[in-house]
């Protein structure tokens, strides 16, 4: 018998004001919701920018790219969206500007529209609204909740709002919602509206209304800002959800569901309500708003801080969620200390003193390097716990096989392409291990396995599995041609890839260092609120015994 078709409801969610508001938050929270109801949900990201995806933007203009389990580098909100769910997506999940422009300009060429002039309405939008549906029909979802990018009023999502209004014009069910913003501002001392009118009234200009408000504030809105705020929106104050500034993230979808917003949203859509199962969730969220009696104070030697005279926590994102899920697991308070890379470069290893762990974290290029391997220098020969990620395992490859093995000069050949030791270089091509990703570069992406060396400490931290899987996403790797050497001066090649090729994972001895592991992998991608990743509670553990040394 030919399977029933799912009678998918779509909600689409909007932001306006400014960016980095919380849609995403909002999104998941949303998503989380009602799949707590029983409902299969999933999740559409719709990017604004022509990229065809994440990977090749730098991380301090559009923040950390997330890496799914099939290889596809995405923008950081489909990691809040796994996070909050607790599954994984994929490539339909994820839906760029570029990748729309690419699939109509490529079936034009092809003659697919038979010799019609293609227009951005109707051809553009409906290829917009074939990825949305066909990500809801790939996963068997009975609502799909769509991101969309940016904020109302900017001309790049226009395509997007457009296609939203024709698939409801078109008879299918769709529900707007609209995160805004309504700033306190210091010398009034009372949130006021203006702002979130003018974004609605924007909305209104693409002929759309908005179901619901999420209202983003400082503080609790009052009874007269919501009416207010409700007159001049055209609607009713129960259908503005408050949603002001929290301890912790993980509070939103609690606050949405006191405020019934997931039963608002099903009623809406014409389902039935049914028991949410939070339970989980609730003590998840106590244990992170709790005090915590231990503190550590852990110091990320990275290269993608600073942007003009601030420093940007979202270049490493996943990162910095993965410590946060072992932290509230540990109930261990983190001091986390951004340093750029190029500070110790210029000020010396002296400004990680004081640090009871050190993580440096993925990378490209030269910029900051030298700055890395001493950071990793220092963490070794002062026994402070370590934790190499990516280019974090290359790094300390490079700063091992000069200081250890005696290679005066070693490096990557991505730093130094004459390099006389290339203890990690480049390879040839190959289908088994790699994607191309443009021009010929060639990339390991997505999920892979590791063999762990039974008794080693990386085999310990995942339960003495023997074999593991984690997210890649380099291109670089270590020289097989140096792996002796590294391992005859006490170097532990604790993980290898099924055919013993690659080297995914390496420790130091436990006996000369209390934590000092690297992982080719990307162990932050996995990581999720209800299941912290072991590596990062192993990790804090080794650092809070550090800090009681102190």
């Amino acid at each position: 018998m030919p399977q029933k078709t799912v009678d998918t409801k779509y909600v689409f969610v909007s932001g306006g004001v400014l960016s980095s508001l919380g849609k995403g938050i909002t999104t998941a929270s949303i998503a989380m919701l009602l799949s707590a109801k029983g409902y299969h949900v999933t999740v559409v990201k719709c990017e604004n920018y022509l990229n065809i995806d994440a990977g090749l933007i730098n991380p301090i203009e559009h923040g950390d790219p997330f890496l799914c389990e099939d290889g596809t580098e995405t923008d950081m909100d489909i990691g809040n969206y796994e996070r909050f769910l607790g599954r994984n997506l994929g490539s339909h999940n994820f839906v760029t500007m570029g990748q729309i422009y690419q699939a109509v300009i490529n079936r034009e060429r092809s003659y697919g529209y038979e010799g019609e002039d293609i227009e951005a309405i109707p051809h553009v939008t409906d290829e917009i609204i074939h990825r949305i549906k066909s990500a809801a029909a790939a996963d068997k979802a009975e609502i799909c909740v769509v991101e969309l990018g940016g904020t109302a009023g900017e001309y790049q999502n226009v395509l997007y709002y457009e296609a939203s209004r024709i698939m409801k014009l078109s008879g299918e069910a769709v529900l707007h919602v609209h995160v805004t913003y309504l700033p306190t501002p210091l010398h009034i001392g009372e949130p006021k509206t203006k702002p979130a009118q003018l974004s609605v009234k924007e909305l209104n200009a693409m002929s759309i209304q908005p179901d619901f408000l999420v209202a983003r504030s400082e503080r609790p809105l009052d009874e007269r800002r919501l009416e207010r705020l409700a007159l001049f929106c055209n609607l009713h104050s129960e259908d503005i959800i408050v949603n002001e500034d929290k301890k912790s993230i993980y509070q939103v979808p609690l606050g949405f569901h006191e405020q019934n917003f997931d039963k608002k949203i099903l009623a809406k859509l014409g389902l039935k309500d049914k028991s949410s199962n939070l339970k989980a969730w609730q003590e998840l969220v106590q244990q992170a708003i709790t005090p915590r009696a231990k503190s550590v104070t852990i110091s990320v030697v990275g290269k993608y801080f600073k942007t003009g005279d601030y420093n940007l926590k979202d270049s490493y994102h996943a990162l910095f969620e993965a410590l946060d899920h072992a932290a509230i697991k540990s109930r261990v308070a983190l001091d986390i200390r951004y340093i750029n890379s190029e500070r110790v470069e210029k000020e010396g290893v002296s400004i990680l003193d004081g640090s009871d762990g050190i993580i440096v974290p993925i990378g490209w290029g030269s910029r900051g390097t030298e700055g890395k391997i001493a950071a990793v220098e220092y963490a070794r020969t002062k026994r402070i716990p370590y934790l190499g990620l990516c280019y974090g395992l290359q790094l300390a490859v490079v700063e091992y096989a000069r200081n250890m093995v005696g290679l005066s000069g070693a490096n990557s050949s991505e730093i130094n392409p004459s390099t006389k030791y290339p203890v990690v270089h480049d390879i040839p091509f190959d289908e088994r291990y790699q994607r191309i990703k443009g021009n010929g570069v060639s990339m390991r992406l997505g999920a892979y396995d590791c063999h762990l060396t039974p008794g080693s400490l990386a085999a310990d931290i995942y339960g003495n599995a023997k074999v593991i899987s984690e997210r890649h996403r380099h291109r670089y790797e270590v020289n097989n041609s140096y792996r002796d050497a590294l391992e005859a001066a006490g170097l532990v090649i604790s993980g290898t890839s099924p055919d013993n090729f690659f080297v995914e994972m390496i420790e130091l001895p436990r006996e000369s260092h209390p934590f000092f592991v690297a992982t080719q992998a990307h162990p932050e991608y996995k990581s999720r609120p209800l299941s912290p990743h072991p590596i990062f509670l192993r990790f804090l553990d080794a650092a809070v015994a550090q800090h009681s040394q102190l």
